[in-house]
């Protein structure tokens, strides 16, 4: 079924993707285009029912199209001149919208695109176990099948469990063509003296680049490259004054010259939508739900000169801390908490005897856009339970700090 479509035009407005998501939200597809695109390529758009003009209040429209058309500036957006009322009398009365919007109808649309794009062709996609590139996995295998092979390289930087979760869930549940990867070794000898932390993320990058090319190379058949991009990628620079919508290539920073032909169907859902769309694919929650992790992984929280002992000290301290948040019911309702541990050590006591050992550093953040955040206020209880385990469960720790400065003046990593 092809849903309807709302086209909201960008004429300078900050409010364009929180308009598409209210839109979506009563049931009807949007989708933001730059306010230059002529009449001719917007009447083109299948099952069109109408156009938004979102404008700064500044800007000017001047083209037509014949299609029933709202005027809405951000100020009447924000105020009583628009009202969730007046959304849906434009969208249901005025546009005689359908309430056709919905995850089930997206997947059914999305595997008969891909199905057309990708005939009888092979799809490779590098799968971290992250949720765009897992829905995106997940959506491919219900399209084409074995015609896609998924990628997962284990750099050795992962929390504890997530190489084993992916294994299970598509090679052993959903019945994936999954290459895995073990490269730890080869990603920590790379890494060996390095503390700088741009180095180290410039490392971390370029190597995955090298072992997803190595073993894409060996699929000489697979002409298809299936990314994660997801609709912020493309609207977060806004399109107005004619600036194109780019989905921004995501697989490990790939060259924009790689010479496969991008296979992109998340590119225009919200992340919401991602994880909407994933549990009606049948992924865990443990999936959907994965909480934002740094591309660099857990080399950003052993900070300073990775050591691998210390990465495993670090990879243990999170797991109890992740178990601990579940238990408490806070899985969910914070949103981002994680372990690590800095390259130094500090004086203690441990048999009777002193022990020069690790902290660990607990954080725990919530934020709407991560351009801020504030401090989960933990209680004492519960603390000292994470600190209770951590300090007896995990090897070369003696003790452990919770991290209680905002963004700003802190960051949410520390490096």
């Amino acid at each position: 079924m092809k849903q309807d479509l709302i086209a909201i035009l960008d004429l300078g407005s900050d409010k364009n993707a929180a308009l598409a998501r209210q839109i979506r939200a009563e049931g009807v597809y949007s989708e933001v285009y730059p306010g230059n695109i002529s009449p001719d390529e917007l009447n083109a758009k299948p099952n069109l029912k109408g156009v938004i003009f979102c404008t700064d209040g500044k800007s000017q429209y001047t083209g037509t199209v014949s299609v029933p058309t709202l005027m809405a500036a951000p100020d009447a957006f924000d105020g009583d001149n628009f009202t969730p009322d007046t959304l849906r009398s434009f969208l249901f009365t005025d546009c005689q919208c359908e309430k056709n919007w919905n995850m089930e109808n997206f997947i059914a649309d999305q595997v008969e695109l891909l199905r057309e794009q990708i005939g009888d062709g092979h799809v490779i996609l590098a799968l971290s176990g992250g949720v765009d590139s897992s829905v995106v996995a997940a959506l491919l295998i219900r399209a084409i099948g074995k015609q896609l092979t998924c990628i997962h390289v284990n750099h050795g930087l992962l929390r504890k469990g997530e190489p084993e979760q992916v294994c299970q869930v598509f090679r052993d549940e959903l019945d994936a063509d999954l290459v895995y990867i073990d490269a730890e070794e080869r990603f920590l000898s790379k890494l060996s003296g390095v503390s700088d932390p741009e180095q180290k993320r410039k490392i971390i990058g370029e190597e995955f680049i090298r072992v997803f090319d190595d073993e894409a190379a060996k699929l000489t058949d697979a002409k298809f490259l299936a990314q994660g991009t997801i609709y912020p990628d493309i609207v977060e620079s806004g399109t107005h004054s004619g600036k194109s919508v780019k989905a921004h290539h995501n697989v490990g920073g790939l060259p924009e010259d790689v010479q496969f032909e991008l296979v992109e169907p998340l590119k225009y859902l919200f992340k919401d939508e991602v994880r909407a769309c994933g549990k009606a694919l049948g992924l865990p929650d443990s999936m959907v739900y994965r909480q934002p992790f740094p591309g660099p992984g857990l080399g950003v929280r052993c900070v300073g000169a990775i050591t691998k002992d210390r990465l495993e000290a670090v990879r243990e301290s999170d797991a109890i801390l992740r178990e601990e948040f579940d238990k408490a019911g806070l899985c969910g309702k914070v949103w981002q908490y994680f372990t690590l541990i800095p390259d130094f050590k500090t004086v203690g006591v441990r048999d009777n005897n002193r022990c020069d050992e690790w902290p660990v550093v607990i954080r725990a953040v919530n934020t709407v856009d991560a351009m801020t955040a504030t401090i989960e206020p933990l209680d004492w209880e519960l603390l000292g339970r994470i600190t209770d385990r951590i300090v007896h469960e995990v090897p070369g720790v003696n003790r452990v700090l919770y991290d209680i400065t905002p963004k700003p003046t802190g960051t949410i990593e520390w490096e």
